[in-house]
């Protein structure tokens, strides 16, 4: 069977990205599963390699079928977009920013034109986004955006504990405000046709309570009673095995001992809290509705750490893995999912 081909962005030049992918394409198991192709710019990724003292080669390429995947080789699609001059290893720049967003751009239209299988990306900077006068928040904006897809799915799966999340970049209030009967519902049949395009099936999903223990019929809040308990209602009736609200307190724990298939999230750190804090380096994120599939580390630039040669590489190991493990022959492409690997570097 032909290894899947895996572009591979370099991420924000400043962090701790070209050390991790370097680092990681070095591996025999990312070698022996996947033929990766970064896209980057050399100098910084020549930088890395004497910084962390892997034995790679690097190989310019135009197109990833030119590449040369024998081992030791980095094939590298070269955007020369860093002026080594003005680079500031560990620090925000709109340069890196920019040149972070680019690889990215590159990646998916390669992804699009059928030239990679999968995309796995190093991590970016927001705030040097911003500097750079990137419109987009994060990654999965950038890809939502460039691939037109409107407000993708995130799933997080750890241990057997399965998460999506029904708000994500947005403020606590916001989520709050985002909060209604048609969104959960519209969320619990995308998660429902996710488990299954995952080859899961069976099992009941829980929707998380927003208020301390679900609001208690309303003592601490209604949001349960008004808006939650009447969506899983509606849920029910139209045949969906969904339970809820249980008390975000519990759930997590109750999901991860096998009560439930998932949990929804009702807003970012809720979920990601309860998955982080159970397996902190491989906490993998699976988006759902993108016509490509993507995979990328989340767990930020460090930039506290990075030009050191500290950087651990299990995050962007992991997601080139899974990368090539989801982009296997067989499986869908349409409405295909991004996978995440969410790992704390500070």
């Amino acid at each position: 069977m032909e290894k899947p081909i895996i572009a591979v962005t370099m991420g924000d030049p400043a962090g701790v990205g070209p050390e991790i992918v370097v680092k990681a394409l070095a591996n025999a198991d990312v070698q022996s599963n996947s033929r990766c192709v970064v896209i980057g710019d050399r100098r910084v990724l020549e930088n890395a390699i004497s910084l962390t003292g892997v034995s790679l080669t690097i190989n310019c390429i135009e197109e990833p079928c030119r590449g040369n995947f024998s081992g030791g080789i980095l094939n590298l699609v070269d955007l020369t977009n860093v002026d080594m001059a003005k680079l500031e290893i560990g620090s925000v720049s709109g340069m890196c920013g920019k040149a972070a967003f680019e690889y990215i751009e590159k990646s998916i239209q390669l992804a699009n034109a059928k030239k990679a299988h999968a995309v796995a990306t190093a991590p970016i900077n927001k705030e040097s986004f911003k500097a750079g006068g990137v419109e987009h928040i994060g990654h999965t904006e950038v890809f939502g955006a460039l691939t037109g897809t409107d407000d993708p799915l995130t799933m997080f799966e750890t241990r057997g504990l399965r998460i999506f999340f029904l708000t994500r970049h947005v403020s606590l209030l916001r989520a709050c405000e985002l909060l209604s009967r048609e969104r959960i519902v519209d969320y619990i049949k995308r998660c429902d046709a996710a488990l299954r395009q995952l080859g899961i099936r069976g099992g009941t999903i829980a929707v998380a309570g927003l208020n301390p223990h679900s609001g208690e019929h309303g003592l601490f809040g209604t949001e349960e009673v008004d808006i939650i308990e009447p969506a899983v209602r509606d849920l029910q009736a139209l045949g969906f095995d969904v339970a809820g609200p249980v008390s975000a307190d519990s759930v997590f724990h109750l999901a991860a001992a096998g009560s439930f298939s998932c949990v929804l999230s009702l807003y970012h750190d809720q979920g990601h809290i309860a998955a982080k804090t159970l397996d902190f380096e491989r906490t993998v994120s699976v988006t759902c509705g993108m016509p490509i599939l993507r995979t990328s580390v989340d767990h930020g630039t460090a930039f506290d750490i990075a030009g050191k040669n500290m950087a651990s590489p299990v995050s962007m190991i992991e997601a080139i893995l899974a990368a090539a493990k989801y982009s296997l022959p067989g499986q869908s492409h349409k409405n295909a999912f991004i996978v995440d690997i969410h790992k704390g570097m500070l």
